[in-house]
């Protein structure tokens, strides 16, 4: 079983990406789920359903959440229903819904769980994240699945680290993000479970995680108060995990960073 999960789709740029390189992957590769980080979809806080149907039509399956997701209340209602595809993090007592939820796929269910970082930004009321993934596991110990993949969307990477060897030979992937940069150590660990830090993002390749760099440097060397601007013109980068899964084990026996950057125009 192969399954693709999508890095931070950041703002209408990312959603372009994602239109951009997501065909020629999917023929490339036997994919059998397609994940996407989607806390940051719709002007980079939440997702809209419009964007939601967008992303589906191009062949995501399910989405994941961060600490935006419960920002936009059209969502709400989905994050609820067991049958819609998206989920916001399982530990964060402001987000609606259970924070994990079954995908039926062709090769059988898929459990998937949202969970959020200790320090997120502006900081949030979460319940311990250790304890929490516990707690849904331990719920789900009987219900046969195929995989279970896990996104973490954190900012510590001790903590996203930590939080991948505390789950290894129990879950098929832990997934990092959030930084929208794409770490170097995507691997299988000891146990079986494939891990990275960071995944990285969707969105345009030379700006500030797909903030304008002017804005942010105003911010920081003048001290002024303004707003972030998404960058919006410039090349397409495209940020994704690839994951084979054991089917007997539930396990990873591979996972590969895929990039795509979008070429310059000559």
């Amino acid at each position: 079983m192969n399954v693709l999960y999508i890095g931070d789709v950041m703002g209408e740029k990312g959603i372009e990406a994602v239109e951009m390189f997501l065909p020629e992957i999917i023929f490339k590769y036997d994919l059998n789920m397609i994940l996407a980080q989607a806390e940051n979809v719709t002007a980079g806080k939440s997702m809209s359903i419009t964007d939601m149907k967008r992303l589906q039509s191009i062949g995501v399956n399910f989405f994941t959440g961060g600490n935006h997701t419960p920002s936009r209340s059209e969502l709400h209602t989905a994050l609820k229903d067991q049958d819609q595809p998206v989920i916001g993090p399982a530990n964060m007592i402001a987000c609606p819904g259970p924070g994990w939820k079954y995908v039926n796929t062709p090769k059988g269910k898929v459990l998937v769980i949202s969970m959020l970082g200790n320090k997120v930004g502006k900081p949030d009321e979460i319940e311990n994240p250790l304890q929490k993934i516990d707690e849904i596991l331990d719920k789900n110990i009987q219900v046969p699945r195929v995989a279970t993949i896990v996104n973490f969307h954190g900012d510590y990477s001790s903590e996203k680290k930590v939080f991948g060897y505390y789950l290894d030979g129990r879950v098929t992937a832990v997934i990092g993000d959030h930084w929208h940069v794409p770490t170097a150590d995507a691997m299988v660990l000891p146990k079986g479970t494939a891990h990275m830090t960071d995944v990285g993002m969707c969105g345009i390749l030379h700006s500030s995680l797909g903030v304008k760099t002017d804005v942010i440097i105003e911010r920081w060397r003048n001290g002024t108060k303004n707003v972030n601007l998404l960058e919006t013109e410039g090349q397409l980068q495209f940020n994704a995990v690839l994951v084979s899964v054991n089917e007997t084990t539930g396990l990873a026996k591979n996972i590969t960073h895929l990039q795509k950057i979008q070429p310059l125009a000559h």
